[in-house]
This record gives C-alpha cells, structure tokens and sequence, in this order.
C-alpha cells in the first residue's frame, strides 16, 4: 500500500504481535455463544484479532475518560459521564454480528468491568406494514427503509447522558419489529452499535446532512470479497432451511422444504437483486468513513487490519 495511505495495514501476524496477553481466561469464553450461523470462530482469532483490538479500544477510551475529565476541571463543574459508543459496519453476512458479540463480551472482562450494550440497527427499520404503504418492502435493509431520524434522535439522547432509552426490538423469525417490545438501553460505558447502515447518512432535501457516524467514537467496517460474501451468504440459507426456516411462524417458512438445488437458485436472486446492489450501492463505498477495516480472507478468518492513521 502507498505510504502516503491514511490507512495503516497489518497482517494478520503483525496484528497479533501488537498485545502480548498470556494470562487471558480463555476458559471464561463460549465460542458457541459467540459465533453466528454458518461462521466459524476460534481461539486463534481470539488471540491474534480481538484481543490486541480491544488494547486498542482501551487506549481510546481511556484517552476519552480522561478528555472528559479535563473539560470537567476547566469548566469547574462535574458532568455525568456518556457512553463511548462504537459502531460496526459491513455487508449482510460478513460477519458484523460475531465481532459485535465478541467485542462486547472481551470488553465487559475488563478489570473495570464496564457495563457494554449491544445494538443492532434492525430495531429501527420501519415495520413492514409501513414498508409496504411506501411500496418499498423488497427494499428492506436498503437506506430508505430504516426510520434515519429516530435512530439519529437516540444517539442523540445518549451522547446527551439520558437514561431508560427504548428502542424498538426485531426478529428474524417474523422478519419485523415486534409491537409493544422494547430493548432498554441505561447509560452503559460502552455501546456496541452494529448494522449494514451505521456510517451511511440521513438522507435529507435540507442541506444539513447528519451521519450516524457524528456519534460514533470509533467505527469497525467489516469486509471481504463480494464472491466470498456471496457463498457465505447462500451458505447461510442453506443452513436456515433445516433450523429458523423450518418454524412453521416463520415468514420465510415457505422456503423450508424447497429441493437445494432451488433453494440455492433463489438466494442467488436474493442475493443480485436486493444484498449485492445495497452492498454496491450503500455500503461499500462507505468504508473508507472507519477508523479500521477488518479484512476477511475465504474461509472467514481476518487476514488483515487497515487503521487509519491518527
């Protein structure tokens, strides 16, 4: 890469090399509680990934810590201290949802134990009732189907350092917000924030534009090959055929007992016609907007990290 990159890249091994961690309680990990559907993960990426990653984030958070404290003393007076939120971006099935969780989980083992929340941005697509009034339900994931301004109010209301902030829960299972149920969120000392759309803009006929990311302390973009996104994400379908896909309440029941050889047929359509153009579109070009990339090889393991310089 060209030296005068504002993005540093390391190779797996060089990563791994930054944080040395021999005493870690590899024992207090459940790598079955962590990894998602059809993704492996192993003590290795663990060890050479997460680990110096977090070094990392406590570096930056303790630099937030301290920022926040002296802005403390030079105004004399003592303010509430707001959640250092990080949000984590990438294409459907890249795996966004396994670095959320493990990076929550290795975040909470600190010394301090903090308190770390996790949130999907899935809680703030508009409910399918409304998605089809708009005409726009085959557009799901898609900017327009997310209500942008109520997820920019909540980030607001949290670096603002109010408590008790509901957001609206969603299920795979039903594919849509579920009424009356919420996700409280109390002031944690992290927030986790992982979606397709975390560093994608409101979209607006104003000529203000305000991002997601202004409220981001620090920002993950996970990526990979589109063709390996592809086969993971067929992969994926396959798998839920025989497990979500196989509960009769669930809207995607009709695809259950399809012959492979369709069922593989119809996530490629899925895949062209709705993740692929959103990836192409949305996503992707938004990558560049992180403070680090996580590049996945094949097989799902990081093979390399870009951190952009400081």
């Amino acid at each position: 890469m060209s030296t005068f990159s504002p993005f540093r890249t390391f190779s797996r091994e060089e990563w791994s090399r930054l944080d040395s961690h021999p005493d870690f309680p590899f024992s207090q990990i459940d790598l079955t509680k962590l990894q998602s559907l059809n993704e492996p993960l192993t003590e290795s990426d663990i060890s050479d990934i997460y680990l110096p990653l977090c070094r990392l984030l406590q570096i930056h958070i303790t630099h937030f810590r301290r920022l926040h404290n002296e802005y403390d003393e030079f105004f004399h007076k003592a303010t509430h201290n707001v959640p250092y939120v990080i949000g984590i971006a990438g294409s459907v099935a890249v795996g966004k949802s396994t670095t959320a969780r493990v990076l929550q989980k290795l975040l909470s083992m600190e010394e301090s134990r903090p308190k770390v929340e996790l949130l999907t941005t899935d809680g703030f697509l508009y409910p399918n009732a409304v998605l089809e009034e708009k005409g726009i339900l085959d557009r799901k994931g898609f900017p327009e189907s997310y209500d942008a301004r109520r997820l920019i109010n909540f980030l607001f209301s949290v670096k603002s350092g109010r408590r008790l902030l509901e957001v609206p829960t969603y299920s795979h299972l039903y594919y849509d917000i579920i009424p009356d149920e919420m996700q409280l969120i109390d002031q944690p000392d992290i927030l986790i924030i992982e979606g397709i759309n975390v560093l994608q803009g409101e979209r607006s006929n104003t000529r203000r534009q305000i991002f997601v990311s202004d409220f981001f302390d620090f920002s993950i973009y996970v990526d990979a090959q589109e063709s390996d996104i592809r086969q993971w994400y067929i992969d994926r379908f396959l798998k839920l055929q025989s497990t979500a896909f196989a509960n009769p309440e669930s809207y995607f029941y009709r695809f259950h007992d399809l012959p492979q050889e369709e069922a593989i047929a119809i996530a490629n359509e899925i895949w062209e016609d709705i993740n692929l153009k959103n990836l192409v579109e949305n996503i992707a070009p938004t990558k560049f907007r992180s403070h680090l990339i996580l590049e996945k090889g094949e097989d799902h393991s990081m093979r390399a990290v870009r951190l952009r310089k400081v």
